[in-house]
């Protein structure tokens, strides 16, 4: 391992340290504890080739904040399979605040990345699919209980991607839009609310739902942006028309 790549590695010890905790705290099975060291490698990995790409030698301090949401998910990720293994209860204290925590510093790492000039697509891409992930993983902790079509949720961005290699037009750059964070931050608070226990039954049902569909119009009103730019003519196969 090249020093260039002390960053990731460093986050891969962190993710070691945490899964061993957390199995020392709560007893976490083998599986569980698989499941969470795998997931720190796979990351370890997915970065180094991002940063191998970018043509960079650090993770800055934006990126350091998102491989910290990015270890605290393996957390999550290992308590929730290991309950889903075992069929057993998952800690819900250690589920919602290490979720609570990586939603808190999701707005943490976009601010460091603006003050410090170190805005970048490796960032934006890595602080996205850390986002993906733990909706995904909290839809799969609380389709448990409420329900599996919760899934939906989590599965919407991954969806969307497998669509994209079949419809390539979906991969296409969509106009920057505000609306879209605070619906994925929607999508995560709603499912924490939901692993907490704290709210009746009903009301969760209602808030994911409303979760749901706010992500569908999301989703929804991007891929109707795209489907009308690729309806468009180019303006110069118009030109072209005319003057024949």
């Amino acid at each position: 391992m090249r020093t260039v790549h002390l960053g990731p590695l460093v986050g891969l010890m962190g993710q070691f340290m945490l899964v061993g905790w957390l199995g020392e705290r709560f007893g976490l099975g083998p599986v569980g504890c698989l499941a969470g060291v795998a997931y720190g490698v796979v990351i370890l990995l997915l970065l180094v080739r991002g940063l191998d790409r970018a043509g960079t030698t650090t993770l800055g301090a934006a990126n350091a904040v998102t491989l910290t949401r990015a270890t605290l998910v393996g957390g999550v990720t290992a308590l929730v399979v290991d309950g889903f293994v075992r069929a057993v209860p998952v800690p819900v204290t250690a589920v919602v605040v290490l979720a609570a925590v990586a939603l808190l510093l999701d707005g943490v790492d976009g601010q460091v990345a603006r003050r410090t000039g170190t805005v970048s697509v490796l960032g934006a891409r890595f602080d996205m699919e850390v986002d993906a992930y733990l909706i995904l993983v909290l839809s799969v902790a609380v389709g448990r209980s409420v329900g599996w079509w919760v899934l939906l949720i989590g599965a919407a961005y991954y969806a969307h991607v497998v669509a994209g290699w079949v419809l390539p037009w979906l991969r296409a750059t969509v106009p920057p839009r505000y609306w879209r964070k605070p619906v994925a931050a929607t999508q995560g608070i709603v499912l924490t609310l939901a692993v907490s226990e704290l709210l009746p039954a009903p009301m969760i049902i209602v808030l994911l739902t409303v979760a749901l569909i706010l992500l569908a119009e999301s989703f929804g009103r991007d891929d109707l942006w795209l489907w009308r730019r690729i309806r468009q003519p180019e303006p110069q196969l118009v030109w072209i028309a005319a003057r024949g």
